[in-house]
Formats: C-alpha cells, sequence, structure tokens
C-alpha cells in the first residue's frame, strides 16, 4: 500500500517545494494562521496539508507553529547551497505527468515526454534549450541533483597528479566549480553546447572561480572533445543508447592526455541488479525521458572503457546512489 499509493506522499512534497514551504519558513518557525495565509492556502486544505507534511517527516509543529526539519531546513531552502528542490521543482512540472504513461513506455520502448511524438534525445534536449527560463531551471536542477556527488569526486586523491581537466555536458557548472575550488592548482573547461555558456559563466563568476574555469562549446556528436589531463561526465552517460555510449567514452579515449583519466558517475547499479532501487528507476526514467538511454552497472562501464582502451579501471561510491567509475589512459 506505501509503494502503491506513494504518489500520495510524492506529490504532497512536490506541492511544498512548489508552494515554497521550506524557504519560507527559512527564516523561522510560524504560527498556523501566519504560514497559511502566506502560502495562499485554503482553509479547507491548510492544516491537513500542513500536518501531513509533520507526519511525513518534513516539517516540525510544536504546538500550533510548524518549522522545518534539520533536512529540510538544509536541502529545500531555496537560499541555501545544498538546494536539492530544482529537481523536485521540475519532477512536478513534467516528470509527474510523464511517468503516468509508464505502462505505455514499458509496451512500447518508447519516450513518453515532450518527445513522444518520435523525436530523438538530441531533438528533446534542443527543444529544453531553446527557452532560456525553461533552461535556467533545467540547469539548475541537474546542480541540485548533482551537488553532492560533485563534492566527493573534487576531493579525490588522483587530482594531485594532473593540471586541467574538462567536464563534458558541464549543465550549470557545479562539478567544475567544485573541483576548481577543491584544487587550487587545477584550471578547468565546462562543454556544453552554446546555449548554456552565459549561465555557466554566471554561476562560475558568482562563486570567484572565473580566473580557473573557462566554457568552451561544442556539441559531443560532431566536434572532438577538447584536449585535457582528466575528463568528467556526470549523469551525462545514461542518456545516450548504448552505441552512442560507447562513442562519447571512446572521443574522451582520443582527447585525454597520456596518463589522464576519465571519470564517469551516474547511479550506477549494483552488479546483481537488486539493490540500487534508485539507479533501476532512473533506468525507467531514461525510458520515459530519452529515445535509447538507460542506466548500466559499473561491470558494464567497466567493459566499455576496457574497449575504449582505458585499464586500470575500477568503481567507486560516491554518496547516495550514485557511483564513479575511473580509467587511465
Amino acid at each position: 500500500m506505501q509503494i502503491g499509493l506513494g504518489f500520495w506522499a510524492s506529490k504532497t512534497l512536490l506541492s511544498a517545494v512548489e508552494m515554497g514551504v521550506f524557504t519560507e519558513l527559512s527564516s523561522g518557525p510560524e504560527e498556523f494562521g501566519k504560514l497559511a495565509g502566506r502560502l495562499g492556502l485554503h482553509r479547507r486544505s491548510a492544516r491537513d496539508f500542513l500536518d501531513a507534511l509533520v507526519a511525513l517527516g518534513l516539517l516540525h509543529r510544536s504546538g500550533g507553529t510548524y518549522s522545518n526539519t534539520r533536512e529540510t531546513g538544509l536541502f529545500l531552502d531555496k537560499h541555501k547551497p545544498d538546494y536539492l528542490g530544482g529537481i523536485l521543482e521540475m519532477a512536478n512540472a513534467r516528470l509527474f505527468g510523464f511517468w503516468n504513461h509508464l505502462t505505455e513506455a514499458l509496451r512500447t520502448g518508447q519516450q513518453q515526454n515532450e518527445g513522444k511524438a518520435g523525436s530523438s534525445t538530441t531533438q528533446t534536449f534542443a527543444a529544453v534549450y531553446a527557452d532560456p527560463a525553461r533552461l535556467k531551471g533545467f540547469l539548475a536542477a541537474m546542480s541540485g541533483i548533482s551537488h553532492s556527488a560533485n563534492l566527493e569526486i573534487a576531493k579525490q586523491a588522483f587530482w594531485a597528479n594532473y593540471k586541467t581537466y574538462a567536464d563534458v555536458g558541464t549543465a550549470q557548472g557545479d562539478l567544475a566549480l567544485q573541483i576548481a575550488l577543491a584544487n587550487p592548482h587545477l584550471k578547468g573547461i565546462g562543454c556544453d553546447l552554446a546555449e548554456v555558456g552565459p549561465i555557466f559563466e554566471e554561476y562560475i563568476k558568482a562563486n570567484g572561480a572565473s580566473e580557473r574555469v573557462c566554457f568552451q562549446p561544442v556539441d559531443f556528436f560532431t566536434q572532438p572533445l577538447p584536449k585535457a589531463d582528466v575528463i568528467t561526465m556526470g549523469h551525462i552517460l545514461h542518456d545516450w543508447d548504448l552505441e552512442e555510449k560507447k562513442m562519447l567514452i571512446g572521443k574522451a579515449y582520443a582527447a585525454l592526455n597520456s596518463g589522464g583519466a576519465l571519470v564517469v558517475y551516474d547511479a550506477i547499479i549494483d552488479d546483481d541488479r537488486s539493490k540500487n532501487a534508485f539507479g533501476l528507476l532512473m533506468s525507467l526514467n531514461m525510458l520515459i525521458e530519452t529515445a535509447g538511454g538507460f542506466d548500466y552497472t559499473g561491470a558494464d562501464c567497466k567493459t566499455w572503457m576496457k574497449d575504449a582502451g582505458f585499464r586500470d579501471i575500477y568503481v567507486e561510491h560516491l554518496v547516495g546512489p550514485d557511483s564513479m567509475v575511473v580509467g587511465f589512459k
């Protein structure tokens, strides 16, 4: 029953994020009447909605006063650097409806989002990138879902052996930024379609890293990747079908300097395909969202990297469902 009716709790959280409940409470506890009024809640639903958030462990209540929990105050307040709500905003605005067509996707193998009419994954991304406001929201969502893993990657010991890196499919640039902040000796490039450039540069400048991190427009299907000691791909490889995955890994091998490293991370599925439920569900999300994308096991990725020429390949857990696969040229 919890799983089958799980959309009740899911939509309650998504609506709370949409309405800014946790950001509203960022400055401290609020009395019921004031909070309901500021959120614009109807009197019929207000108490049930807020108390449901209490029962779900998303708010605290003392008497008639509500406040954030430690976790929601950290991750769902828009003013905090660890804000994860961007991906939840996208889930609310887009994915929630698309997932209603999962059965059709399972029977047809076809994506169920804006590209349902038969467009390719590349065309679907192009549609998102063509709308500046929508693009900015999408890129911020990618930062939110990736930030914790980015911090872990930035702390890896192997960075001491290198001088340059290129983050491919950089989005807003959070991984490129975190690597630079944690490793002052490095210089980096963020690579993505040209439309991403202004958003990337704004984000890097706001965090004081413009002197060491720059943007380079790259269409990785039609252009070579820039030369670098390390190439990173975060939540990129799972967007594409098998041949496209192999092509991207091959391009990374060709672009790396001798002795360089490729770092790929996603919600890597455990080799037994029975434990990382998030990774498996993310693969179903790729069914909904892309023409051929899927998530994969560490063993799968190691095989693709080995076939491309990489050596000393290993898989290492990062945080939550995310792991990285690292291979050396």
